[in-house]
């Protein structure tokens, strides 16, 4: 009788390991395009508004902005889609992105002991950074206005964290990003556009 009830309880545990060995990940979240079409639109007096990227990703390590579910380059495109609006003139409107990276950094462990071995530790940061220049340039190809804005953001991530989680991280810290560049560009267009904004 005990015999058997061992050999119970141990094919017991065999098809509950089975069991949660068969359990599928969680899916992959999905994430929504970074748009500005909430906010309302730059209007500037120029024809034409030209965007161009001279940020080129390299697509390798410790380089991770390729990854992110929106990676800074394509929310820096949107952010001129949707807000730059030519108004009418004869000058033309250049938004040249300059930079759109982002850097992935290992961080050294603080508590190598037995402590930090039952320690949730943070195990990278990341480092991001949107650059960008926009110019207003005549019919002669001269810039006759220009402003430049930069922002950074920095986030670390603990060892424990999921894809899942860190996608929602990139994510979130792509957002963050854009409202930083978008206050700071909106707020040097109308200080310096003197004549071209509208």
């Amino acid at each position: 009788m005990r015999l058997g009830f061992v050999r119970f309880i141990l094919v017991t545990l065999a098809l509950t390991g089975a069991l949660a060995g068969c359990e599928s990940p969680p899916p992959r979240p999905t994430f929504a395009d970074i748009r500005f079409t909430g906010e309302p639109p730059i209007r500037l007096a120029v024809g034409a508004v030209d965007v161009q990227s001279d940020f080129k990703p390299s697509f390798q390590s410790p380089h991770v902005e390729h990854l992110f579910p929106v990676p800074p380059q394509r929310a820096l495109e949107n952010w001129a889609h949707d807000r730059l609006q030519a108004a009418g003139g004869g000058a033309r409107a250049r938004f040249v992105i300059r930079d759109a990276s982002v850097v992935e950094v290992d961080l050294k462990k603080k508590d190598e002991g037995l402590t930090g071995a039952f320690t949730d530790q943070p195990a990278q940061r990341y480092d991001a950074t949107v650059a960008a220049t926009l110019e207003i340039v005549d019919d002669h190809g001269m810039a006759v206005r220009t402003v430049s804005v930069k922002a950074s953001r920095s986030q670390s991530v603990l060892e424990s964290i999921t894809p899942n989680d860190r996608e929602k991280t990139w994510y979130e810290m792509t957002k963050a990003l854009m409202a930083d560049f978008d206050q700071q560009m909106s707020h040097e267009i109308s200080a310096h556009f003197g004549g071209y904004f509208q």
